[in-house]
């Protein structure tokens, strides 16, 4: 049976609780049908949306309640693994259910190892929550955290963006599939904690790209792909120009190329790109998909996508 860890992008997931509800059920139907395909699925997905609401919410509470603290980056990851989970495995089992499949659905709220030295903790970037005037920057830079002036709107909160180095929980996600069951794990890239002393887990102000942390978890599960599903049916070149180029199949080698002559976008198809290059280069013949939800099936088939190998194809 192949093994594919399959990494939901934010689009299948809605902007609110009431598109994300029925956007899972969407997805549902395209995840059935690769596990009626035969194929052992691990769900993976975003937070973006999701985790903004809880943080925004919660900091708009400590703005006007001096009793109530903002909650720690990691905490609202954790919440929304939780709700985003619950939305997609009650959607999962009932179509699957449907289907006379009976194969239990189940979420993990899963910890992400990160390194305390990663480079990103000494320049945090990646702006979350509410906007605050100049004197409101200065005084929660006073309380100890990072503030950045975003575009003219206002001074936000900014965290770091930590390249993972391993998930806690690969070992009981490995033991649910060989039990026959589907886990949604490393939701929102998962939880980013630091070891201390070498047994204890911190949680840290920090977001973990999901795809990078998908394919870290398809390495350490070994599995024979991994599928990236994003808004686009393939990779391009050009992207959005004339000449605009899609691609079918291309080398870890001609991957690097186009990366370093920027063909892809730093807030969007690059990290894609990166993480699928990341897993294909763990290992001897691994391969990774990048395509639509819609076309996983196909892309699955050889049909479709853009399809990163080191050989030939799945």
């Amino acid at each position: 049976m192949k093994r594919i860890i399959l990494a939901l992008g934010g689009n299948a997931l809605g902007d609110n609780l009431h598109e994300q509800m029925l956007a899972v059920k969407s997805a549902a139907k395209a995840i059935a049908d690769l596990i009626e395909d035969g194929l052992e699925v691990v769900i993976t997905h975003g937070n973006g949306p999701q985790v903004g609401m809880i943080n925004l919410a919660m900091e708009t509470a400590a703005k006007v309640d001096d009793g109530l603290f903002f909650i720690p980056m990691s905490v609202c990851v954790a919440m929304s693994q939780g709700y985003i989970g619950y939305d997609i495995q009650n959607a999962l089992r009932e179509e699957l259910l449907s289907r006379k499949v009976d194969k239990p659905v189940a979420t993990i709220i899963t910890q992400t190892l990160v390194d305390a030295n990663d480079a990103a903790f000494k320049d945090p970037s990646k702006p979350i929550g509410a906007f605050y005037s100049k004197e409101e920057a200065e005084e929660m830079t006073k309380r100890g955290y990072d503030m950045k002036e975003d575009s003219g709107r206002g001074w936000r909160r900014v965290v770091a963006s930590p390249k993972p180095i391993g998930i806690i929980e690969s070992d009981t996600v490995k033991a649910l599939l060989e039990a026959g069951h589907i886990p949604v794990t490393v939701g929102g890239g998962g939880i980013p904690v630091k070891e201390i002393e070498g047994r204890h887990l911190k949680g840290t102000s920090a977001v973990v790209d999901k795809d990078f942390a998908s394919a870290k978890l398809a390495e350490e599960l070994e599995a024979d792909m991994l599928v990236i599903l994003t808004a686009v049916e393939k990779v391009a070149l050009n992207f959005g120009k004339p000449n605009q180029e899609e691609l079918s199949e291309i080398t870890v080698e001609d991957a690097e190329r186009y990366i370093k002559e920027g063909h892809f976008a730093p807030g969007s198809m690059l990290p894609k790109v990166e993480a699928a290059l990341s897993y294909v280069k763990s290992g001897q013949g691994r391969k990774a998909l990048i395509t639509k939800l819609e076309k996983a099936r196909e892309g699955l088939a050889g049909k479709t996508g853009t399809l990163i190998v080191s050989g030939g194809r799945f």
